[in-house]
């Protein structure tokens, strides 16, 4: 979120199917009340994979909490405060809850095992190997899911999230054609919107997630499907449209994490600073996830408030974090120690962990360790995947431009500006300034380089100065 990268958006969609993992069947004392209560309130979401108000989930983890003080051998109501502290601990961004998570997911276990069909236990404990960005853990306890209950569609959501950050975008796609089959509404259009997102088809990606706004029907469900689209329309450099999608958000939930920070980097990119950097202390308060402490310091940065960006890389640096691999790796590539970033990235990339956003991350930090060669062969894994990523693009320009391809450098840096010229309130400044130093390609041809040749260079030219239509060539 900083930067722009690729967990900062619509790979969030899932954080609704959590507490659907475990299917909440059994919750007898909360139904036949008449009027739902919070709790129940909670439960009927999760069963159509819907997030549940904040305050809703607060109260289901209390009510489980309540049984099982007296009820302590239930190994369902286990599976279900597990799944629910899983969810809490990703909306507020607090690691806390994972560890709470897997306690009561492994009593959960030790009550009924897996040999005795404890599947919730099984697929709570595959949405929390993905929180904690654990991909293979993840795909492992899915596959066991699937291969127990093929037709049980929670699972699919997992599955997709851990093929995504294992960078099998393939089975990710298998993954997502399973669960449109099994299941409908909100939460598969918000998974279709991803999907298309992920395959650079914006357009689609697009109308999936007004499908998920127009479907989703709780407060929470709506603002999530609204602050989607909000990124859906940053990423595309359209800050007006994004910051009208997340203040609809925020006024169904107005301290909607997400959206508080989507209007942060909206306002950045409409040159409205002062605004921004508020609006990023009031999303670091609701929820502080380390793609947004690094967005934030890097907006300090760019106004010169070189001690505020200063404590929010040490807060980054310092802090105990999920997923944070790609953040941290970024940070020490610009703000840090490059060598050290590569360190770290390779020991992702060696646990598999192999999606655009690592390879990208990856590439940067050999660049900046002054590896370009090697760099390269990542920045085009990142680029070449479909993602458009205007952050991804000026990453592979520059490293091009030090290997002195100016062609291809030309061509990713005017890529960057041309998907979103605000895409970073420190780096596009340095995405213009390359563009400039590349200079325009020559008027007369090298000798030997004949038509087909000069027509790549026209075509060249006509790139440079194209405007984008938005909603036009979209799967290009």
């Amino acid at each position: 979120m900083k930067s722009q990268n690729v967990s900062r958006t619509v790979l969030a969609a899932g954080a609704g199917a959590v507490l659907a993992a475990t299917a909440l069947l059994y919750a007898p004392e909360l139904l036949g009340r008449g009027t739902p209560g919070p709790a129940e309130r909670a439960v009927i979401a999760a069963r159509a994979g819907a997030q549940a108000s904040l305050p809703d989930l607060a109260a289901l983890i209390a009510d489980r909490e309540r049984w099982l003080w007296a009820r302590p051998d239930d190994g369902a109501a286990w599976a279900e405060l597990g799944a629910a502290y899983t969810e809490r601990g990703t909306r507020l961004g607090d690691v806390r809850d994972y560890g709470r998570a897997e306690e009561a997911l492994r009593r959960s276990l030790a009550e009924r095992p897996a040999a005795r069909g404890n599947t919730a236990a099984q697929l709570g404990l595959g949405s929390l190997a993905g929180a904690r960005g654990d991909w293979r853990t993840a795909r492992e306890w899915g596959e066991r899911v699937r291969k127990a209950e093929p037709g049980r569609w929670p699972v699919y959501p997992v599955l997709i999230d851990a093929y995504n950050g294992l960078g099998d975008y393939g089975a990710a796609r298998k993954a997502m054609e399973r669960l449109e089959e099994l299941h409908a509404g909100a939460v598969v259009r918000a998974r279709a919107a991803q999907t298309y997102r992920d395959r650079g088809w914006r357009e689609d990606a697009d109308a999936a997630a007004l499908d998920a706004a127009a479907l989703a029907e709780a407060d929470a469900e709506k603002a999530a499907a609204l602050g989607r689209l909000g990124d859906l329309a940053w990423e595309r450099g359209e800050p007006e449209e994004a910051l009208e999608r997340h203040g609809a958000a925020l006024r169904l939930v107005r301290d909607h994490g997400p959206s508080l920070a989507g209007r942060a980097r909206a306002l950045a990119a409409l040159g409205r600073t002062e605004e921004a950097v508020r609006e990023w202390r009031a999303a670091l308060a609701r929820l502080p996830l380390p793609e947004y402490v690094l967005e934030a310091g890097e907006l300090a940065e760019s106004l010169g408030r070189d001690a505020e960006a200063r404590a929010l890389y040490e807060r980054l640096r310092t802090g105990t974090w999920a997923r944070a691999a790609v953040p941290l790796g970024l940070l020490g590539a610009d703000h840090g120690d490059p060598a050290a970033a590569v360190v770290r990235l390779r020991a992702e990339w060696a646990r598999g962990h192999r999606s655009v956003g690592v390879a990208d991350a990856l590439g940067w930090a050999l660049f900046r360790s002054g590896r370009a060669e090697e760099a390269l062969e990542y920045a085009k894994r990142a680029t070449d995947e479909g993602l458009r990523s205007a952050l991804f693009s000026y990453h592979r320009g520059e490293i091009e431009r030090a290997l002195d391809l100016r062609g291809p450098a030309r061509r990713h840096l005017a890529e960057a500006l041309r998907i979103n010229p605000a895409f970073s309130p420190l780096h596009a400044p340095r995405a213009e300034a390359a563009l400039a130093a590349v200079g325009e390609p020559p008027d007369e041809l090298p000798e030997g380089v004949g038509r087909e040749g000069a027509a790549r260079t026209g075509a060249v030219k006509a790139a440079r100065t194209e405007k984008p239509v938005p909603g036009v060539g979209t799967r290009a």
